[in-house]
């Protein structure tokens, strides 16, 4: 006799039907393994927003559960293995470090699926997930390049693999275009989130002349760091951070990740779920770009709106040439656009860059 019989028959001896347990029974599990604080302002806070976007859809025929802020590593092998252990049916574990520690996991609970976001390995019950981030930074250096009076944008990188590699050349890319003269200065805070870190690899920045300070890091701390400085611009990143607006906070990079989260879930609870790879941008709504607020210039803010239109469109590639390398070596040729193995897989920088990429 099985346990779900056992408390069935309990429950009819007592007079109350079947529908209540089987109800329980029924619910789908999802999990949520989190690499920041909920409240972190931005990555993590928009990944749990999507959370809530699930439990708001489903209502009574879901539950989540989540675990914040979980170092990569050892931790998220025990993390993830604990909630497949308590019987979630779906986990979602979101940051690049979760990849190895998903996939291991996953061998272990060929019943459960998995949702790794910004990796790119894949299982019979891993599927990856990811946005084209470098699409809104295209924007930002757009924005940077015009605004900026000192020449020197400053640029908070967390950890040197391609997801920031890429953001940091469409940056670039689009503050050169619009304006030859501007400089990028990098520090590697190697976190996702610490606002002290955060904050001083900012004022360390703006010490260094940057009126601009863009960021691959989570928390408000560098739009603190560019209000104490005065005369400094910033943008939100991952989350919208309005609390900075209308400036130096003068635009964001949103993730969306509540369609996707509530898609993924309806798959498993149809029995549809199947293995992928999704990397969507600013046309499907996996990227959204906050309010370009009055305090960018109109034309600018003209400007940076028909470039995400033009995105948006698919009409425009951040990446077409001409583009070179930034040894000198040609990589784009006139009108050529970047595939997405070369995307996926960069390491280095493009022309211009004046800086190293950490090894």
């Amino acid at each position: 006799m099985t346990l779900k019989s056992i408390l069935t028959g309990a429950v009819m001896a007592l007079g109350l039907g079947t529908t209540a347990a089987v109800a329980q029974d029924d619910k789908t599990k999802v999990g949520f393994i989190y690499v920041g604080p909920i409240g972190d302002g931005g990555w993590t806070y928009e990944h749990d927003q999507g959370r809530l976007a699930v439990e708001e859809h489903f209502g009574d025929r879901v539950e989540t559960v989540y675990q914040e802020s979980v170092p990569e590593g050892a931790d998220a092998t025990r993390a993830i293995t604990q909630m497949a252990l308590n019987g979630a049916d779906l986990i979602f574990t979101t940051s690049f470090g979760f990849m190895e520690p998903t996939i291991n996991v996953a061998k272990k609970f060929p019943n459960v699926k998995f949702e790794h976001a910004t990796g790119f390995k894949t299982a019979p019950n891993v599927s990856t997930y990811s946005a084209r981030f470098y699409e809104g930074r295209a924007i930002q250096g757009h924005i940077a390049g015009k605004m900026t009076e000192s020449n020197i944008v400053g640029y908070i990188a967390s950890y040197p693999i391609p997801e920031v590699i890429r953001g940091i050349n469409s940056a670039f890319i689009h503050a050169r275009k619009a304006n030859p003269d501007v400089q990028f200065k990098i520090i590697w805070a190697y976190t996702w989130f610490d606002p002290a870190k955060e904050a001083d690899a900012a004022t360390a920045l703006i010490e260094q002349g940057a009126d601009v300070i863009l960021q691959h890091t989570d928390s408000t701390a560098p739009q603190a760091a560019a209000e104490k400085a005065g005369n400094v611009i910033s943008f939100g990143q991952a989350s919208d951070m309005a609390e900075y607006k209308p400036s130096p906070r003068v635009s964001s990079i949103i993730d969306n990740w509540k369609p996707y989260y509530i898609a993924r879930t309806q798959a498993v609870i149809d029995g549809t779920w199947e293995s992928q790879q999704t990397w969507d941008g600013i046309g499907p709504g996996m990227v959204g770009i906050g309010e370009i607020t009055d305090a960018v210039p109109a034309d600018v803010k003209e400007e940076a709106l028909a470039l995400k239109a033009s995105i948006a469109a698919g009409e425009y590639h951040p990446f077409t040439g001409p583009l070179k390398k930034q040894d000198g070596s040609d990589w784009l040729a006139e009108g050529e656009t970047a595939d997405d193995g070369t995307l996926l897989g960069m390491n280095f920088y493009v022309e211009g860059l004046d800086a190293e990429i950490p090894q």
